[in-house]
């Protein structure tokens, strides 16, 4: 977890010296507030904090758990973050799922995660649905019902959650596994929150009760309410519901074992099948979050690795090219954390030469005091981050809770971010030189597996299981919780009076060469976004160039006629805000978000990419060999070339068919003529429209664009119209990926653009079938079977036709299985008519994630940036909730019958087919069998 004082906020944003590059801020850095909020403490232990903000509809209800993987009992590792996945099911009163009926089916959200200190429950709800949610928290942390098919059930799920993420994700096991078990040799962090699949396997019922019995209790857990509500009231209903629950007797057991301060450096070689480069990473012991050297630490970690213009970034991935990235971690805790660094090597070069590197960058920083530039722009990003952390009541609460639960006090938050304003340089070299030691360093180099060794390749890192806490309860004094009776059952309280939500209000006006301007303000935070956006994108790459927009994109930021791509990175990280370029697939961008005193500053840097790339050749292919090795290491993980294989199948050689980055044969094949053809395509003020979103006026944005937008002049080339529509006959293909850890599985199909009148309805369609967690295919794939992690669906809509795809990570022998079950989602989608309760919970869910998708400057600015680049009027932003809660059952399932029938689909299985393929062939004699090394995403053919 990330060190709180890189998240939290509270006092006044630092001013940049004299020394930090051109161009300065415009004026002194604003003050900013400290999250108010109130405490109290219930007689039971519970702790209590409110954050009231009425300008939001919403309210962020969450309960933070003082136990994580470090309290997982002996010989159960993974334990911890297993039980959270139960908390979701049954309790006294509600039936399990519940939790998914009461937010997701209102329009909310809900979610949870297990870190080594804590395991948290958050859910964002309409705020009328508060009283709702109190209710339901309380009764999972009094009265959770374990029984045996759920265990079973989420047992399953979890396996299949770290086989996705740890087995078949390249370098999986070097973060979730390997980085914890080298770092400490005593303390239970060393064993990593997923656990193993053999402990998993091992663990009982009755430890499942006892662990709730033992940690999930009142005094052991934070309540924190953010958003919009009353005080008064949200005082007598958690006073009502939560201070009723007992609180034991009984200790709770705390780790207390101190970790040796490691003084002799060890270093492993481990080989791991999916590999496709080589990796590095070092790891120092680093003192807890609440240390005094927290602040200096965080500084460090910014200069390190914060944005294109930090020390890692500029001299292994830009300056040398070493690596196609490089990063440094601060895994700040409870108690001792790691700061680490890592990289995964460029195609070509070796672990050797980026421990290296890595060892060289972290000397400069013990050795010499950082500038006085690299000082500032890191205290600034670091304040640019607080600020945006706490856009959203969830962040804001999230904020406070971390503090509580990893500090001990709520108010660390300021105390850190203050002192964050205080360090020098001679701190940032002072912490280097006390936890940056060579002796100090635990190093893996993470290899690919050479088929031809003779001798074993993987050296053993073990992963202590040593028990440090006491006992949990034992069962013989739990009480064993079960279902209410349908009679005694008490229902969660009816939703209050609804609160209406706003959508964006946007201004808009023209400049004199034609470029459109959309203004939307949002005076609550001192941030600013600002987007451009061009038509022009992947849609518009010739066959054979295919990632070519895409580069173009990405080199914008790579050098303009007056600026360095260096320069661009440490002018705008120097107003401590950030800057992206990017391509879609029907248009480009550039975004820029900077506290809004930097907007003069920061859109000067904006207009310069936009208006006067060079293309450089040195830079050109630096952005090709790590777009190369970047999609290499994408297609080594069978869920993603899955998707990327079904777009193919389903659209062939349309336009939106081929890999959107490219490939390593059309990207070698793309010329700096290619490149600014696209550029000169795409970019002109004609069709170009700014975006600026946050603390600025109309007045504002109109002087702010015509100082840096009213002399361009450029006209579009005329071209060719571009290719037809011509869809492929469905197939069903097998991709060979011997040794994948898990199967990605797609079916997916030719479906309809963004202004199609069908559109709402096959949204809803779509949502019924795969859009969130009580989506039907989540519900038979993950929740009745336990055969995946999650399953779901898209509609991907354009300017043009894009696939809809349904999709899921299984174990390899449950391919099939789930196959099947897809194919026949979609076909009874189309064949009954979904019933009008299950039709409000789906729209519910559409209008909740536009509302959630629009709470923030970024995400505003994207809406709104997707809306001109599709070619929507900007007035359907305030038709959305509307025209979606109009859908009825009729369309959905008209919708269904011509968008979701399977027969117009193509399977796509991508795993190790000697796992699955004699049973896929009972029901596709005809399956095509591609070997992955001889796979061609190049062709509309695959082959």
């Amino acid at each position: 977890m990330l060190s709180r004082a890189a998240l939290l906020l509270g006092a006044a944003l630092l001013p940049l010296t004299a020394a930090t590059a051109q161009p300065t801020p415009t004026a002194p850095a604003p003050a900013i507030k400290p999250i108010a909020f109130t405490e109290r403490t219930l007689a039971n232990g519970l702790r209590v904090y409110a954050i009231r903000d009425t300008t939001t509809p919403n309210v962020s209800v969450q309960v933070w758990y003082d136990v994580g993987s470090k309290d997982d009992p002996a010989g159960r590792s993974g334990f911890a973050h297993m039980f959270e996945h139960l908390m979701f099911k049954a309790t006294r009163n509600l039936v399990s799922e519940q939790f998914d009926r009461l937010t997701e089916d209102v329009g909310g959200n809900n979610n949870a995660s297990t870190n080594d200190d804590y395991t948290e429950y958050h859910e964002t709800i309409p705020a009328n649905h508060l009283q709702r949610l109190l209710f339901a928290e309380a009764d999972r942390m009094a009265a959770l019902v374990v029984e045996p098919k759920s265990f079973a059930s989420e047992r399953d799920v979890v396996k299949e959650e770290l086989r996705q993420n740890t087995n078949a994700r390249p370098y999986g096991k070097l973060f979730s596994l390997y980085f914890p078990a080298v770092s400490y040799t005593r303390h239970p962090y060393a064993r990593g929150t997923i656990g193993s699949l053999d402990n998993l396997e091992s663990a009982q019922i009755d430890d499942v009760r006892a662990f709730h019995a033992t940690y999930y209790r009142p005094d052991n857990a934070v309540l924190v309410v953010s958003g919009n509500f009353d005080a008064a009231q949200l005082d007598a209903w958690v006073d009502q519901y939560f201070a009723k629950i007992k609180r034991p007797t009984t200790p709770i057991p705390r780790v207390t074992v101190t970790e040796p301060e490691r003084t002799k450096a060890t270093h492993y070689v481990v080989h791991e099948a999916n590999t496709p480069l080589p990796a590095v990473m070092i790891s120092y012991p680093i003192s807890a979050d609440n240390h005094p050297d927290g602040p200096a630490l965080s500084v460090l970690n910014a200069v390190l690795s914060q944005g294109e213009s930090s020390r890692l970034y500029e001299s292994l991935v830009y300056r040398d090219q070493l690596a196609q990235s490089a990063e440094s971690v601060l895994d700040s805790k409870q108690g001792p954390g790691n700061l680490a660094v890592f990289a995964i090597l460029a195609g070509g070069k070796t672990a050797a030469q980026g421990e290296t590197a890595l060892r060289r960058e972290v000397a400069r920083l013990r050795d010499t005091p950082v500038s006085v530039t690299e000082l500032a722009e890191a205290k600034n990003e670091i304040l640019t981050g607080a600020l945006q952390a706490r856009e959203t009541a969830e962040g804001a609460g999230r904020t406070i809770a971390s503090s509580v639960i990893i500090d001990g006090d709520a108010r660390a938050a300021d105390r850190q971010l203050a002192a964050i304003g205080r360090v020098t340089a001679a701190d940032v070299q002072r912490v280097a030189a006390k936890y940056l030691r060579d002796q100090r360093s635990a190093t893996i180099q993470y290899l690919p597996e050479d088929a031809t060794a003779k001798a074993p390749q993987n050296d053993r890192i073990e992963v202590a299981d040593t028990v440090v806490v006491s006992p949990l309860v034992a069962p013989g004094k739990i009480e064993v919780v079960t279902p209410a009776s349908a009679a005694d059952r008490i229902a969660p309280p009816p939703p209050a009076a609804a609160i209406a939500a706003a959508a964006p209000v946007t201004h808009e006006f023209a400049l004199a060469n034609g470029m459109r301007v959309v203004v939307v303000e949002k005076h609550d935070l001192p941030l600013l976004t600002a987007l451009l956006v061009a038509q022009g994108g992947a849609a518009d790459d010739r066959p054979d160039r295919a990632g070519v927009n895409s580069l173009a994109a990405d080199l914008l930021t790579k050098g303009t006629t007056t600026r360095s791509a260096t320069q661009i990175a440490r002018q705008i990280e120097a107003l401590g805000g950030s800057i992206s370029s990017d391509a879609s697939w029907d248009g480009s961008s550039i975004e820029v978000t900077v506290k809004s005193d930097q907007a003069t500053p920061a859109l000067a840097i904006l207009a310069d990419v936009a208006r006067n790339p060079v293309f450089a050749p040195a830079e050109i292919e630096r952005a090709r060999a790590q777009t190369i090795d970047g999609v290499q290491v994408a297609i080594k993980d069978p869920s993603q070339l899955a998707a990327l294989v079904a777009a193919r199948a389903a659209l062939g050689a349309s336009p939106y068919g081929h890999p959107r980055s490219g490939t390593p044969t059309s990207l070698k094949a793309i010329t700096a003529s290619d490149i600014r053809s696209a550029y000169a395509k795409a970019w002109a003020p004609a069709q170009a429209t700014l975006v600026l979103v946050g603390d600025v006026t109309p007045a504002r944005a109109k002087t702010l664009a015509e100082a840096n937008f009213a002399s361009w002049k450029a006209t579009v080339p005329v071209g060719p119209d571009g290719p037809r529509q011509i869809y492929p006959a469905p197939r069903v293909v097998v991709v060979d990926m011997p040794g994948a850890g898990q199967a990605g599985v797609v079916v997916a199909r030719p479906g309809i653009a963004r202004n199609d009148q069908a559109y709402y309805p096959a949204a809803v369609a779509n949502t019924v079938l795969g859009g969130g967690f009580s989506s039907r295919l989540n519900q038979e794939i993950r929740i009745k079977r336990g055969l995946a992690y999650g399953a779901g669906s898209s509609l991907q809509a354009g300017r043009l036709p894009g696939v809809v795809a349904a999709r899921t990570s299984t174990k390899n022998p449950s391919a099939p299985e789930t196959v099947s079950i897809i194919l026949a989602e979609m076909k009874r989608l189309g064949a009954e008519p979904v019933s009008a309760a299950e039709l409000d919970t789906r729209k519910a869910v559409l209008v909740g994630n536009f509302g959630r998708a629009t709470e923030t400057t970024g995400g505003i600015a994207g809406t709104v940036g997707g809306y001109v680049v599709q070619g929507l009027p900007l007035s359907e932003l305030g038709q959305y909730t509307q025209r979606v809660s109009a859908v009825d059952p009729a369309a959905v399932q008209a919708a269904a019958a011509k968008l979701l029938d399977p027969a117009a689909a193509s399977v796509i299985v991508v795993g190790d087919a000697k796992l699955f393929l004699p049973e896929l062939r009972k029901a596709y004699p005809n399956v095509e069998v591609i070997p992955a090394d001889a796979l061609e995403l190049d062709s509309a053919t695959l082959r």
